[in-house]
């Protein structure tokens, strides 16, 4: 089945619109965090579209593994730039991101009527859809990318190691081993010259485009938490927050914080508020920062310090992976590096099971309730596959009836 998959992927060039439209579907449904995002793009980039395989899947999402920024969107923006170049990676960001930016500029003031019961209720819905979607990438990359017990137990190390190290840096520390262990083990794994990530441009761009993530991020540093809020103070303090954050996600919350509610922008129950509405939109939670941006006072608010501090926050997590993909690229088909790869591709899916423990079920389930609805949605996810939207539907409306009928 590997064979034949890897025959007939679909070619790699295509239009920023069909990338417009597929992540904008993406961008809609992708509810339940980054984690959870890695499982809706693999259903959609690897088996329906069949844009990428399983094994260039696994290093796009290795090498925004590594890289500080929001994981999801630059792994987004990467398969966009591979399939219709610049173009496409900035249609795959506008398409994935501005659905939760718009959402969450306007859902503030709908946030406390989600503080009762139906509305907790509606939010743990949301958490269960995460698990089945999880629970499915985990399923289907262990299938492909861990063939045989060597790999099999990288990926079994790899997960027990993320778990009991219960930290972001401890995943970048796992998959530079699982490299290392690669080299060893993996002698038999062989180079496919189409399996490797290709990009449009070469090594000098990357190295320019690195270039470029470097000087910002000097000139972000050189100012400091004043009350000052015009928009070189707004930019360089959302790309100071998008460039320093490994872990992406909830990660960047607390950065967040200190840049915006220290120095007396927006106020602490206004950045509260925020991160209640991240939890119930879809897309990349660092979407936040159109919220924050919004919150601003004066004339730095409003729609325009929405879209400022979303680009800025994005911007250096985009640079670093389009600087990263032609360096990846030289070297990738060398046969100790495509060895490397395969340790790290075992790495990523024991990385992936030990997120969908924790926090993805620790979160999610409560009950035995919890576990039936998403053992249906997984059913209606894999046996019968069915429309995200769908399955969303009835992780909401299973879990609002729990709630209502106190089966909890």
């Amino acid at each position: 089945m590997r064979e034949r998959d890897e025959r007939i992927q679909v070619p790699a060039n295509g239009t920023a619109l069909e990338v417009l439209l597929t992540f904008l579907k993406l961008g809609l449904t992708s509810f339940g965090g980054p984690i959870a995002h890695i499982g809706y793009y693999r259903l959609e980039l690897v088996e329906k579209k069949r844009w990428i395989s399983e094994n260039q899947f696994a290093q796009l999402l290795a090498i925004c593994q590594f890289l500080p920024g929001p994981a999801s969107s630059q792994f987004g923006f990467s398969v966009g730039l591979l399939r219709a170049g610049w173009l496409g990676g900035i249609a795959a960001f506008l398409a994935f991101t501005l659905p939760s930016a718009v959402l969450l500029v306007g859902f503030a003031s709908l946030v406390p009527h989600l503080s009762g019961t139906m509305g907790v209720a509606a939010i743990h819905g949301l958490k269960l859809v995460a698990l089945a979607f999880v629970a499915n990438a985990v399923f289907a990359m262990n299938r492909q990318l861990c063939p045989d017990p060597s790999r099999q137990t990288v990926a079994v190390v790899a997960a027990a190691t993320v778990l009991v190290a219960g930290s972001a840096q401890a995943q970048v520390f796992v998959i530079l081993l699982a490299a290392v262990a690669g080299l060893v083990i993996c002698r038999n794994v062989k180079a496919l010259e189409h399996e490797s990530v290709k990009v449009r441009y070469g090594v000098i761009a990357g190295w320019a485009l690195l270039a470029t993530f470097a000087a910002l991020l000097a000139i972000s540093l050189m100012q400091t938490a004043t009350g000052n809020h015009g928009w070189l103070a707004v930019s360089g303090a959302f790309y100071r927050a998008g460039a320093l954050v490994f872990g992406g996600g909830h990660v960047v919350l607390p950065l967040l914080e200190q840049t915006v509610v220290a120095p007396g922008w927006v106020s602490s129950d206004q950045f509260l508020a925020g991160y209640g509405a991240a939890q119930a939109v879809p897309g990349p939670l660092f979407s936040v920062a159109a919220y924050l941006g919004a919150q601003l006072p004066g004339s730095s608010g409003g729609v325009g310090g929405a879209t400022l501090a979303l680009i800025a926050i994005f911007l250096p997590g985009f640079l670093l992976v389009s600087a990263a993909l032609p360096l990846w690229r030289v070297v990738s088909t060398h046969p100790a590096a495509v060895r490397a790869i395969a340790g790290v591709n075992a790495a990523v899916v024991g990385v992936l099971a030990a997120a969908l423990y924790d926090p993805v079920f620790t979160s999610a389930v409560n009950s035995a309730v919890d576990v039936a609805i998403a053992l249906v949605a997984l059913l209606l996810l894999v046996s019968w596959r069915r429309s995200p939207l769908i399955i969303i539907a009835w992780c909401v409306l299973a879990s609002v009836a729990a709630a209502s009928l106190d089966l909890r």
